[in-house]
């Protein structure tokens, strides 16, 4: 007779060959382990079942069509691996409770809206203090760079390589380290905020790249802060408009460099790939999510077809 395995030491095992091959499973894995938490609670016993991993995605408080979805979408690689050595395993069908991820439309930055939005963290308090420049610097290096405003917290001293104009940007999203080409004026940008920062902290205590009037690292929950209040006052909050969020400036990049791509005459589909590796997105259709139709993105394609419609026109006989 087989020994009874909890479904909770079921997905600690699961978890912890998942995390060896170096996923990180933060939110993931507490999700997986309330499921197994639920079912062992509920006296489940036997293989998963499709009934059960639906009856725990569909409980409150989650009433959201989309957060159910996240939930099942959870269990389901949980059970393919449970397949594996148990053939009883039932493995919930994608998209049984409909789609589990839902693309809001990004605002796309203008290049005045991104002046505007560095002017006005130039313009924070207190005047001549770190502060300011520390936004104002943070910011146009999100514009610039399309990074993860997470990325760009995170990067210590030794991460910028002002005189090769590198960054490196280290265990990301998908727990992968990648290197990141600086254009000659973010990289002075970012020379004239490290000189300035040494002048205010001489012994800095915190190895971070950007630090606060204090000499600690900047938490995103006070950056956000921060970047709402701009928003605000820039009066980017209008009634029934989606208001701009930081992470629309990595919406921005992709569509921006896509858009001067087309405008150079290059090959878009081949620099595809160029910017997927400069984002640090594990596979190029993870991209195209950060690609929106914009009337500039749009019209410059459009041309280009029309000039090669023409072209063929003119050499039929």
């Amino acid at each position: 007779m087989s020994r009874h395995r909890t479904m909770v030491a079921l997905a600690a095992e699961y978890l912890a060959a998942r995390r060896a091959l170096g996923f990180a499973l933060r939110i993931e894995g507490q999700q997986l382990l309330t499921f197994a938490r639920y079912a062992d609670r509920g006296g489940h016993r036997g293989p998963l079942t499709t009934a059960l991993a639906v009856r725990w995605a569909t409980r409150p408080p989650v009433a959201s069509p989309i957060g159910r979805a996240r939930r099942l979408d959870t269990v389901r690689p949980f059970a393919r691996y449970l397949a594996a050595t148990e053939p009883r395993t039932e493995i919930p069908p994608t998209r049984l409770l409909g789609p589990s991820h839902r693309r809001l439309p990004p605002h796309v930055y203008s290049s005045e809206e991104i002046r505007a939005l560095l002017r006005a963290a130039a313009a924070l308090p207190p005047v001549g203090g770190l502060r300011p420049l520390t936004y104002a610097t943070l910011f146009g290096l999100l514009a610039c760079t399309g990074l993860r405003i997470s990325e760009a917290l995170r990067l210590a001293r030794s991460d910028v390589d002002l005189a090769a104009r590198v960054l490196t940007v280290r265990e990301t999203k998908f727990r992968k380290t990648r290197l990141v080409p600086l254009h000659p004026s973010a990289s002075r940008a970012l020379g004239r905020y490290a000189a300035q920062r040494d002048r205010v902290h001489l012994r800095p205590t915190w190895p971070s790249f950007f630090l606060s009037e204090a000499g600690t690292p900047l938490a995103y929950s006070t950056v956000r802060t921060v970047f709402l209040r701009l928003r605000q006052a820039l009066g980017w909050c209008r009634a029934g408009a989606r208001p701009p969020r930081i992470h629309d400036a990595r919406h921005t990049f992709a569509c921006h460099r896509l858009q001067r791509w087309y405008q150079d005459g290059a090959d878009v589909e081949q620099h595809l790939v160029a910017l997927s590796t400069y984002l640090g997105h594990a596979k190029v259709s993870d991209t195209y999510w950060y690609l929106t139709a914009t009337p500039g993105l749009l019209s410059t394609p459009a041309a280009r077809f029309e000039r090669f419609v023409q072209r063929g026109e003119e050499a039929q006989p």
